[in-house]
């Protein structure tokens, strides 16, 4: 599983960027943790990306 630092380093994005696609629901599935933190499978985050990519 992959941080959102990560995920936002990967995608070349802010993690505020991040969050606004969250609160749009624009953003691959999440998993939050216990202590409020995040993680993105990255099976998740590949398949947001292929959707992405057929898309466009």
């Amino acid at each position: 599983m992959l941080t959102l630092g990560e995920v936002c380093e990967e995608l070349s994005v802010s993690c505020s960027t991040f969050y606004g696609w969250r609160a749009k629901r624009r953003a691959p599935r999440c998993i939050k943790l216990p202590n409020g933190d995040l993680r993105i499978r990255r099976s998740d985050l590949d398949h947001w990306l292929d959707e992405r990519e057929d898309a466009a």
